[in-house]
């Protein structure tokens, strides 16, 4: 059945496939305006009674409210058997609540939405919030304005609204489609003349599609208006872009795409390089890898650029013969990583063969050793999900080599290469805690923000697997913080699915988990990171799945990535073909040493169940048991299949132990 919607942006209203529903008069609107700011919150029956009547309430108010909600009952729910309980405004306690979905109330989704925008990538936000003002009919709660209850909420989302127009043109301008922007501010500015942001913006838009002197114009328009109506002069950013426009300041011009000036520099690094091997060709290219490096903590496609161009540097430089200039442009790639999976396991793979090349050809000395310790930690970096001996001892002799000399970005880069090696097998979470607190720790102490994101990320991974969600987003609050105001586009992919994941934890609803996830999924696109989002949502609708009890209901056409040999035996075994399913079992490998290790041991555990295979579950069950006290899968950060106790004790009845 289609449900009900409702709309505050503008007047109250409800209407169902279409059709908007008749409810009667002023007051029941009032009911239903006041249960729709309450979000699915109880409101007592006195509360209803104070705020329906400016003045004294008649004697039988309360008497009256019931008629309203009875009322109200019939227009939302008109196929309702006689006294069948009602579904949508229901009676709880001592008041009424309004049941409605996530989806159905239009503030509600145009909230969902702004916030959305906020953690896509860019180039996605502006539609997604010219999506949401959209929803906007009117004044929100319009014919409500001068009642007490309602007033707060309307200002609060007409601010959002305000911020809204402002964010979505100032993406336009900052992604070089400032022309875009110039209507809609314009309009803007009509119905909201004191928003200096929105004169900023729209000044610059003009001055950005060539009309410099309409934007002083606009600038000077602005300013005599604040001096008459208010008295004031304009602001500092104000002030600083009329300056810069006189001045013609570069810093104004349009912005070029990340990645095509990143080719661009790079293009111009490498001729120099290719024409001569002069000390300034060397610095130039060193130069250039500490561009890229930067680059990539932009994601998307700074992150791809960068991530192209890395292995024609060190290339570039092992031509040369000099060791030492190799080993500074290697390590000189020291940007955070939080996934222990390689976006490009062949590019990791070389980064590796020349890294090894590189220690080989080091001066035995001591006074390689910085350099020594930057490889180290590459390779451990870059070893990430291999099972193979070499990273963890990479990632342990880099963190000596640190300590001793001293370095706080040393040994911050040398921490990111323990922590991604931290994944060998189940039950890891309090050893990457206690990285994630020292790489906090450290950035803090030595401005070193890159890894201080770092730190908060690991720990809200490893707080989140050892259940403790208070602790997770604290550092989800303090990550997004210094993302917002240092400029981490990326870090709103993982705190988006982390949002996903706390309320798969906290037993939210399996459809609104569902949903989360999938808006989580949807932001990774453009991101710039395919070892993090390829079989990532159907790994973790999955998951859920099995943490609910349901069945794994696999969908074998679904894009599972590096996951697919562990979807492969559920599929078969929805089809019956359970000696292949069996066989399929038998011939998995152990999952690769990251983050969804424990995870990818319930997926196995539950074939095992389902297969009533004694080998694989004893070998499910003593993977497992290190993370006894663990929510298996949440050390991502991501997705969760529930806790491990849960999948010992549905082994140990198996076994019969």
């Amino acid at each position: 059945m289609e449900a009900v919607t409702f709309g505050v942006l503008g007047a109250v209203t409800a209407g169902h496939g279409g059709h908007v529903l008749a409810l009667k008069g002023p007051r029941h609107r009032a009911v239903l305006a006041r249960l729709v700011l309450a979000r699915r919150r109880v409101v007592p029956v006195a509360r209803l009674v104070e705020d329906l009547w400016d003045d004294a309430p008649p004697p039988r108010a309360v008497g009256a409210v019931r008629t309203f909600v009875g009322d109200l009952r019939r227009a939302l729910e008109p196929d309702r058997p006689p006294r069948a309980p009602a579904r949508l405004l229901v009676t709880e306690g001592p008041g009424y609540a309004l049941r409605a979905a996530p989806d159905a109330v239009d503030a509600w989704r145009f909230e969902a939405a702004v916030a959305e925008a906020d953690r896509l990538p860019a180039a996605r936000a502006p539609e997604r919030l010219r999506a949401a003002l959209g929803e906007w009919r009117g004044p929100a709660y319009a014919e409500f304005g001068g009642r007490e209850w309602a007033r707060g909420e309307r200002s609060r989302l007409t601010e959002l609204r305000l911020r809204a127009v402002e964010r979505r043109a100032e993406l336009l301008v900052d992604l070089g489609r400032a022309a875009e922007a110039v209507p809609d501010l314009d309009a803007h500015l009509t119905e909201h003349p004191w928003r200096e942001e929105s004169w900023r913006l729209l000044a610059l838009a003009l001055y950005r599609t060539g009309r410099q002197a309409d934007a002083l114009a606009v600038l000077r328009r602005a300013r005599a208006l604040l001096a008459r109506d208010l008295g004031i002069d304009p602001g500092p950013r104000l002030r600083r872009l009329e300056a810069g426009i006189l001045a013609q300041d570069p810093d104004l011009d349009p912005p070029g795409e990340p990645a095509e000036a990143a080719a661009r520099l790079w293009a111009r690094a490498t001729e120099a390089y290719d024409r001569t091997v002069a000390a300034g060709a060397r610095a130039r290219l060193e130069s250039t890898v500490g561009l890229l490096r930067n680059l990539a903590v932009t994601g998307g496609g700074g992150l791809e650029a960068a991530r192209e161009h890395r292995m024609t540097a060190v290339t570039a430089a092992e031509e040369t013969g000099d060791a030492e200039l190799t080993a500074r442009v290697i390590g000189a790639w020291d940007v955070p990583a939080n996934w222990t999976r390689s976006d490009d396991p062949e590019l990791a793979r070389r980064i590796v063969a020349a890294a090894e090349r590189t220690l080989a050809a080091l001066p035995e000395d001591r006074t390689a050793d910085a350099a020594r310790c930057r490889l180290l930690a590459t390779v451990a970096l870059e070893s990430r999900g291999v099972r193979s001996p070499r990273g963890p001892g990479a990632a342990a002799e880099a963190e000596r080599l640190a300590r001793r000399l001293d370095d706080p970005a040393l040994l911050a880069f040398a921490l990111n290469g323990v922590f991604m090696q931290s994944c060998t097998r189940a039950g890891l979470a309090p050893r990457r805690d206690a990285t994630g607190a020292e790489l906090v720790a450290l950035g803090t102490r030595h401005d070193l923000v890159n890894h201080t994101v770092l730190g908060h990320l690991v720990r809200l991974q490893a707080r989140s697997a050892l259940a403790d969600l208070t602790a997770a987003d604290t550092h989800m609050t303090a990550v997004q913080r210094l993302a917002e105001r240092h400029e981490r586009p990326l870090v709103s992919v993982f705190t988006q699915w982390y949002l996903a994941l706390r309320a798969a934890v906290l037993g939210s609803p399996y459809d609104s988990v569902e949903a989360a996830y999938r808006s989580a999924a949807a932001g990774l696109e453009g991101a710039g990171m395919p070892g993090l989002e390829r079989g990532l949502l159907p790994l973790a609708l999955l998951g859920l799945r099995l943490a609910r009890g349901r069945t794994a209901d696999v969908d074998p056409h679904a894009d599972w990535g590096p996951y697919r040999p562990w979807a492969e035996p559920f599929a078969l075994l929805a089809e019956g073909r359970h000696t292949a399913a069996r066989d399929a079992l038998r011939a998995l490998a152990e999952p690769p040493p990251d983050l969804l290790y424990e995870a990818l041991c319930c997926a196995e555990a539950a074939l095992a169940l389902a297969l009533g295979d004694r080998p694989a579950l004893r070998r499910a069950y003593d993977r497992l048991l290190p993370a006894s006290g663990e929510i298996a899968g949440a050390g991502s950060g991501l997705l969760t299949f529930g806790p491990v106790a849960g999948w010992l004790d549905a082994i140990r009845r198996a076994l019969g132990a």
